[in-house]
């Protein structure tokens, strides 16, 4: 009796000892499993990273900036044909389980003993939700029991419904896009709560292997995979026959890649360097930002449109000289060209367009490139020289002149492009027939650095080189500076800085910035009046006069550069500023003749006409001391309407000439 009672015993102990063992053996897989798993209620305050969108002013989508890109949606925007396929596809017992499977996972696990390695997927909708937010993809044991621990207590603490919401914005779908709100933007091109059946259906078959079933790259593997998942939802009664029959023959209608930035490219780079150089890049590619700009949709189609145009006219015109008229290309250089417009009394870039195509020169020529403006200069000579007291009837002798300066063997002896000179002239004259003597002779009488200060007080910021050649328009300025100068003069007087970024709100649609743009008096009103009624000239009777198609009051600048390196036209109405540069980025000459009249204005002719077309024209608003005299452009003496060369000139009261 004794003895049995010791065999009990001992079989008790070793029970005892083998129950502790495998309890310790468990408590340390667990605490082994467990020790740094995160804090599930992290996930209340969770935020994936989302993409920023940028907005042109009318609420057009020009671009996003994003790592991953996400655009996270509510579940209310969810479509139900959506929540439908995702649960027959990939966990069809999802609200019948607490976060595990275990039919499926022990099938699974059959599975993976058999063929003697991790193969069999089994992970319900919540592991999977699990595995993104805080694990790696790298099948492993541990990992797989940290997913089902994981998911165990994401699905105590939140309901399925805020699950469902989780994981379709976290999930990745390809091509770069996480959550259902990207993916339908990136292949369909229009918002989640947009989606019809098949295209649902084919989202919720890519969680599985998206590069496997990429509809881009794989297109009938896609629709296969479709169709698996409407089976499915049929089988379930997710579906009705009728639904399911028209899906089946639905076609795969994607929108072409790249879709959302095929508008404003270099804009949205602008942008892009603006909003990291103010936020950083974490917040840019990973926050979710919502950029509103300045940019007029309907106004930068336009300047794209006619600017590649307007190139390729040049392009083939430069071909036929180079070629002997074969019109074969020796070279790969190809023209480029720039277009931008600003918005006068606001400053807000309404148009830019840094060149030909951005896919293959993203090298902005509106803002990074340093380029000489040539005669377009000019009116910021003639702006100095009229707040300096002269008067547009004032005279200019246009002679021949020449200059011994320092450093050089001999004499600088300048010349006007017509290579004729007219004498005695008004200054009005002298900046219509954009006279190189007349400017020079009208920076020495000013002074170098009053013309700089005029045009630092204007907007240009670019080194402005302290010699008599400033005159001739030498020293190197980007195209948004001297529109920005054109646009002083188009505002009365005064300079705003250019903008182009509206407002910035984060992701909850909380205002983060709004722009606060630069503005000052650069000018007297008066003085800007007069010099928009010196270029309206230079249209009406001087380099710009092709502009005078559009019948409406326009003023504005042709620029040429030396030995035709660079064309430009920079001018304006009462409601638009816009200027357009053209040239090779290598520097070498457009060909002989290639003047900003003859190789930019068509182009800036075109993007006025289109961009007015819907306004009637009106003048420029005239100050109370301003009056109108009848003069003789040519020589600025008062004279009568029988004059053929007569205009009514702008004049400060009391200052014009005598009759």
């Amino acid at each position: 009796m004794k003895g049995k009672k010791r065999k009990k015993a001992l079989w008790i102990l070793i029970l005892l000892i083998t129950a502790g063992v495998l309890t310790g053996f468990s408590l340390g897989i667990v605490l082994s499993v467990t020790k740094d798993l995160p804090q599930i209620q992290a996930l209340e305050g969770f935020q994936p990273s989302a993409a920023t969108r940028v907005l042109s002013a009318d609420g057009r989508l020009l671009a996003q900036f994003f790592i991953h890109k996400r655009l996270p949606v509510s579940r209310e925007d969810i479509p139900d044909d959506l929540i439908k396929a995702i649960i027959s596809i990939e966990d069809r017992r999802f609200y019948r389980h607490a976060g595990l499977d275990v039919k499926r996972n022990f099938g699974a696990l059959i599975k993976d003993i058999q063929v003697r390695r991790l193969a069999q997927g089994a992970s319900t909708i919540t592991q999977q939700l699990a595995r993104n937010l805080f694990l790696t993809p790298k099948k492993t044991v541990i990992r797989k029991l940290k997913e089902i621990f994981l998911a165990l207590q994401i699905e105590r603490r939140y309901t399925k419904e805020e699950i469902l919401e989780l994981y379709l914005n976290q999930i990745p779908f390809g091509s770069g896009a996480y959550g259902a709100g990207a993916a339908a933007e990136i292949y369909f091109g229009k918002k989640v709560s947009e989606l019809t059946l098949p295209e649902c259906a084919l989202l919720a078959g890519l969680p599985r292997s998206p590069a496997r079933y990429s509809p881009f790259n794989h297109p009938q593997k896609a629709l296969s995979r479709r169709g698996v998942v409407l089976r499915v939802m049929l089988r379930d009664g997710n579906l009705t026959r009728k639904r399911y029959e028209a899906a089946m023959k639905a076609p795969l209608e994607l929108v072409p890649r790249g879709t959302a930035q095929n508008l404003a490219p270099y804009f949205s780079e602008y942008i892009r360097r603006l909003l990291v150089e103010r936020f950083g890049q974490n917040m840019v590619y990973r926050s979710g930002l919502e950029v509103r700009t300045t940019l007029d949709s309907r106004l930068q189609t336009i300047a794209e449109k006619v600017l590649a145009d307007g190139l390729d006219g040049l392009n083939e015109r430069l071909i036929k000289p180079e070629s002997g008229g074969s019109g074969s290309n020796s070279t790969q250089d190809t023209v480029q060209g720039a277009l931008v417009a600003l918005e006068p009394g606001t400053g807000r870039i309404m148009a830019m367009v840094g060149g030909k195509d951005f896919s293959v020169s993203p090298f902005n020529r509106a803002v990074q490139a340093l380029r000489q403006p040539g005669s377009s200069f000019k009116p910021i000579i003639y702006a100095a020289a009229i707040e300096s007291g002269l008067t547009q009837a004032d005279h200019v002798w246009d002679a021949p002149i020449s200059f011994n300066l320092p450093g050089r063997k001999d004499p600088w002896k300048p010349e006007n492009y017509s290579l004729r000179f007219e004498g005695e002239i008004s200054l009005r004259r002298a900046l219509e027939i954009s006279g190189n003597i007349p400017a020079i002779k009208l920076l020495i009488r000013v002074g170098i650095d009053g013309v700089i200060s005029t045009a630092r007080r204007m907007g240009l910021t670019s080194t402005l080189n302290r010699n008599l050649s400033l005159a001739l328009g030498t020293s190197e300025v980007t195209l948004l500076e001297l529109v920005s100068a054109y646009n002083c003069l188009a505002g009365g007087g005064v300079w705003i800085e250019p903008w182009g970024i509206s407002e910035v709100r984060d992701r909850s649609g909380h205002t983060i910035f709004k722009s606060q743009p630069l503005r000052r008096a650069a000018l007297s009103p008066e003085t800007a009046y007069i010099l928009t009624d010196m270029l309206k000239g230079v249209i009406t009777g001087g380099t710009g006069r092709k502009a005078g198609v559009l019948k409406r009051p326009l003023a504005g600048k042709t620029g040429t550069t030396d030995s035709y390196r660079d064309a430009l036209f920079v001018g304006y109405s009462p409601e638009l500023t816009a200027g357009v540069w053209v040239g090779f980025d290598s520097g070498r000459d457009l060909g002989h003749g290639e003047t900003g009249a003859r190789a930019a204005l068509p182009t800036w002719i075109q993007f006025m006409g289109q961009a007015l077309e819907n306004q009637p024209p009106r003048d420029f608003d005239r100050p109370a001391n301003i009056v109108l005299l009848p003069i003789n452009r040519i020589s600025g003496a008062r004279t009568g309407p029988n004059d053929p060369n007569m205009v009514e000139a702008a004049f400060k009261t009391g200052t014009g000439p005598e009759s």
